[in-house]
């Protein structure tokens, strides 16, 4: 499970020999300033041209590109609504790494706080980056099934999770499923996530046992994995499907709306 940290935790540690500070923003939101020395991996590096996670191979490569290697520490932090740390977190954890470090507060609070900021984009040279795959905590469109015994947690919005909003060819959710809106997770007041107690209880209320198995689904894994964070952090055992909605729309099962 990824360690979260506080902001001064991280301001000791940058610039640290061994330490890969990691902005998952988007390009563009790097470039109107960063931590110092942090690399930039926006999470579509990690997608090909239709959204989809890459092969774990090239996940590697990526990584790899960065600058972060198989005994370099890598400490992620994120904008106001942490989803892009939560997503680049999985992808580490799937890939078998368990040094993962997540800054409890946002950019934003670190700028409002009086840290220092960098504009000059960061390079580094490419290191070995080996996967070590982790099955255990990743769905695939068989866990979402009716006969799969797992609570499946939709986090889109209400009114994807409905179908009001047509924005796919197949409107509608999981039959089954459950909904908890992805940014009911979001921190408040420049904390990336909200209290444990707000997460165990969106849980509760919507159905889920402690020690019920959980799927964390979105429309292509992101929001998704922000649930997956902030739960399993209190211990729930919780899968993320990278491929979402997209996937299982497109797969022709039933669909819910």
């Amino acid at each position: 499970m990824a360690t979260f940290v506080s902001a001064d935790w991280v301001r000791e540690r940058l610039g640290a020999t061994g330490v890969v500070v990691i902005d998952p923003r988007s390009a563009m939101r790097y470039l109107m300033g960063h931590l110092q020395a942090a690399v930039s991996m926006p999470y579509k590096k990690l997608t090909d041209a239709q959204g989809k996670l890459l092969p774990d191979s090239l996940l590697a490569e990526a990584l790899g590109q960065i600058g972060l290697g198989d005994w370099d520490t890598p400490v992620i932090y994120d904008g106001r609504d942490g989803r892009n740390a939560a997503m680049l977190a999985w992808v580490l954890e799937y890939l078998g790494r368990d040094d993962v470090h997540i800054m409890d507060v946002t950019f934003q609070r670190w700028v409002d706080e009086g840290g220092e900021i960098f504009y000059r984009p960061v390079t580094a040279d490419s290191r070995k980056f080996s996967a070590r795959p982790k099955p255990q905590f990743r769905a695939a469109l068989a866990d979402v099934s009716a006969n799969s015994g797992a609570k499946v947690v939709d986090l889109r919005s209400r009114d994807e999770f409905d179908g009001d909003e047509e924005m796919d060819e197949r409107p509608g959710h999981v039959p089954g499923s459950l909904n908890i809106e992805w940014s009911e997770l979001a921190g408040d007041d420049g904390q990336l996530l909200c209290t444990e107690d707000k997460a165990r209880g969106l849980l509760e209320a919507a159905g889920v046992r402690p020690g019920d198995p959980v799927v964390a689904l979105c429309r292509s894994g992101v929001r998704a994995a922000l649930g997956s964070l902030a739960w399993r952090r209190l211990g729930y055992d919780v899968r993320l499907y990278p491929g979402s909605y997209l996937e299982y729309m497109a797969s022709g099962l039933p669909v819910e709306r």
